[in-house]
């Protein structure tokens, strides 16, 4: 049974799975939106959520808490300096999830997760 167990595996072990996850959120916040997987788009949801309000904190041990989470640090400062303060009046949601149906080649469903308010 699998009570109480949280996340996705996506079929990797857990240090592809984690690099994973990073790269996809520091994506995420370059470019406001990214084309994925349906289920690559809902296991980072959560993260880049919990990396969003650490941005609207903006303390320096918030910055070192989503630094661990971010490859690049250009994208660290985008997060603080931008979108924190853009989204400063939201208590949460900050991403959105749409569908786009199944990819040709493997017919794989398709979401595009974005950054609400950002375009």
């Amino acid at each position: 049974m699998r009570h109480n167990v949280m996340g996705r595996k996506l079929g990797r072990s857990k240090d592809q799975r984690r690099a994973l996850f990073k790269i996809l959120t520091t994506e995420l916040f370059r470019h406001n939106r990214i084309k994925t997987t349906e289920a690559k788009a809902k296991a980072i949801q959560p993260i880049a959520e919990k990396l969003v309000t650490l941005a609207k904190r903006g303390d320096l041990h918030a910055r070192r808490q989503a630094a661990r989470e971010l490859h690049d640090p250009a994208v660290l400062q985008k997060l603080f300096n931008e979108i924190g303060p853009s989204v400063s009046s939201r208590t949460g949601g900050y991403t959105r999830i749409y569908k786009l149906g199944p990819r040709q080649g493997d017919a794989a469903e398709m979401a595009l997760i974005e950054l609400v308010d950002m375009g």
